[in-house]
């Protein structure tokens, strides 16, 4: 995949060749959404629901959606099928198109650039997994539309340096002492053998693992509830868990140096884990 084949606007080409205008706003503005989508042994997992996510993030920004469920997952595995690779991770992008640049929506009719491409998916390792990972934690600042998948992710991109600049796999974000998510996973917080998880409201994306997580708990009989979740809570939990499309469920160890519980992956892990696995080969 050196030089991997993309669709962009129609047409599928070499990656080095796909080329957009400089006022696309996409490039000015950040004016766009995007998708990423597990592919297992060449099939989509949970497409529908980032279909839907996808659908909710163009009418959160008002660009109009330039395909349909079907026509996307067409386009897709057009993308997917060009490749060897069984595993990969699909990405789409659609923003609002081409125009003069100005901050406002362009009056004229403007047609959305779409471009998706793909990368082999390459998950944590046994043994990162047996270890668990360690965290840095933040305060988060970001804006106030985090549902929204937007491309301007500013944000995340320097909560993601803060952590690698701290040998750490994740910044852990806080807003007014209560946990949001990390740069770029949900974070879940263990006590007592209940799973919590922030509310999915306008202060995080909700990851497609969260709906997913919520079934497996139900499966599980694992006891789950979504809300506030403190400072103090997350440092003096059981068990903290991430989740997103290439770490599917990760265990963390550590934050800011100090253990999580014994300092190891913790049951509840274990057992979420083991439930996913099985949802893939479903």
């Amino acid at each position: 995949m050196n030089d991997p084949l993309v669709y962009l606007n129609g047409a599928l080409t070499p990656l080095s060749e796909a080329k957009i205008p400089v006022l696309d706003r996409g490039f000015i503005f950040g004016d766009g959404i995007y998708e990423v989508i597990p592919i297992y042994q060449g099939r989509m997992f949970r497409a529908e629901q980032h279909m839907a996510r996808l659908e909710r993030s163009l009418a959160a920004i008002r660009i109009a959606n330039p395909h349909t469920r079907g026509q996307w997952m067409e386009l897709i595995g057009r993308v997917v099928t060009a490749h060897d690779a069984h595993d990969q991770m699909a990405y789409l992008q659609v923003t609002r198109g081409v125009a003069k640049r100005a901050h406002a929506f362009p009056k004229e009719a403007v047609t959305p650039t779409v471009f998706i491409m793909t990368n082999p998916l390459v998950l944590p390792s046994a043994e990162v997994r047996a270890k668990g990972v360690a965290c840095v934690s933040m305060e988060d600042t970001r804006w106030l539309r985090c549902e929204i998948k937007s491309v301007s992710l500013l944000g995340n991109v320097l909560a993601a340096q803060h952590a690698a600049d701290n040998d750490a796999i994740e910044a852990i974000q806080f807003r007014d002492g209560f946990l949001t998510e990390a740069s770029s996973s949900n974070v879940w917080v263990v006590k007592e053998g209940m799973l919590m998880g922030p509310p999915k409201d306008n202060l995080i994306l909700e990851g497609i693992r969260y709906g997913l997580i919520e079934e497996l708990c139900a499966a599980r009989h694992i006891p789950f509830a979504a809300r506030r979740i403190s400072r103090a809570e997350v440092l003096a939990a059981d068990e903290v868990l991430l989740s997103s499309a290439t770490k599917e469920i990760l265990p963390v160890a550590r934050i800011d140096g100090q253990p999580i519980g014994n300092g190891e992956p913790g049951p509840v892990y274990r057992q979420l884990y083991a439930a996913y696995q099985a949802a893939k080969a479903d």
